[in-house]
């Protein structure tokens, strides 16, 4: 780590005096050539991840320096002129970077929708369309079973009674899918629903803590469930976990939920890796999270555990617990 530390200096103190010299340059008449440094200037800083915060200090203390150097007070007022034209021009890759941003998070929530009303379809297949095919089966065994002997009518009952387990199963199958109690009472309801099937097929005791009234819009209230679902899977299909903790609250104008569970853990930097990542569902989580302006924190060690925080902020218009749900 330290070494990465010092091989970053030299390129952060080559940037800021390039920034400086081609601002004096600019701010001395250089013209359209040093105003298109400000441009390069500006895509290598958002290469290097050098915040607005930087950028504007940097800024900051180069215009400064230039207004000292002035001898008279229009040549002043022309140093912060040109020094507002090289830092709007500077800074114009991190508005395409922020459109783009913002078009990548319209398409990941088109996305969403687009998936989410085809696991409705999958869901209402699974319990309409395959239960009706089950009543069809039971009435052609209780058909059958009148035409067989006394002897055989043990077999259609031990039948019977697997067809009821399979129709459990595809019940239980398709309300996690896509359960009503999500569209109809809310997230934290069927984040309860589905925290209860968990439990009892995983014997592990998952207990949730939530502190929430009212509704949130719709794709927010499913992506809470899918990330929540996710992370219940992951804590008991990876975790080796003997307890799971679920809380959300409101605090500060957002909305803090974070799952933690009592597993084995893991380093989060050897995650880093696509096999790693997908295996747990860590990109589809962090696409959902950030396809509804939140954020995702995972905080884990081996053998200590796993937490996942999700941060989002909340405004007034997003609860509304009188709206008419889909």
């Amino acid at each position: 780590m330290k070494t990465a530390v010092r091989g970053k200096t030299s390129p952060q103190t080559n940037f800021e005096d390039e920034y400086r010299s081609s601002l004096r340059e600019y701010a001395a008449g250089g013209g359209e050539l040093a105003l298109g440094r400000a441009y390069e200037l500006g895509r290598r800083a958002l290469n290097e991840q050098k915040s607005l915060i930087e950028m504007a200090s940097l800024h900051h203390q180069a215009v400064l320096a230039l207004i000292r150097d002035a001898e008279s007070d229009k040549q002043r007022e022309e140093s912060i002129r040109a020094g507002s034209e090289f830092l709007a021009e500077c800074l114009s890759p991190y508005e395409m970077a922020h459109r783009g941003f913002q078009d990548a998070v319209k398409a990941l929530r088109q996305l969403n929708e687009t998936l989410e009303e085809e696991i409705k379809r999958i869901a209402y297949a699974v319990h309409d369309e395959a239960g009706q095919l089950l009543v069809a089966v039971h009435l052609a065994l209780a058909e059958m079973a009148l035409e067989l002997p006394e002897a055989q009518q043990g077999q259609v009952t031990r039948i019977r009674e697997l067809l009821n387990e399979v129709e459990k199963h595809l019940r239980r199958y398709s309300h996690e899918l896509r359960p009503t109690i999500l569209d109809d009472l809310g997230w934290v309801p069927a984040i309860q629903f589905l925290a209860d099937g968990v439990s009892k097929r995983a014997n592990i005791p998952i207990r949730i803590d939530a502190i929430f009234s009212g509704r949130l819009a719709g794709p927010i209230e499913t992506a809470l469930y899918r990330i929540v679902q996710e992370a219940l899977n992951n804590a008991v299909k990876h975790a080796a976990a003997k307890n799971i903790w679920v809380r959300a609250r409101k605090e500060h104008h957002g909305l803090c939920c974070s799952i933690r569970d009592d597993g084995v853990g893991f380093d989060p930097h050897q995650v880093q890796t696509a096999s790693h990542r997908n295996g747990l569902g860590l990109v589809a989580m962090q696409e959902r999270v950030s396809a509804i302006g939140g954020t995702l924190q995972i905080e884990s060690r081996p053998g200590h555990g796993t937490e996942l925080s999700i941060r989002l902020p909340l405004e007034d218009s997003h609860a509304n617990s009188n709206r008419t749900r889909r």
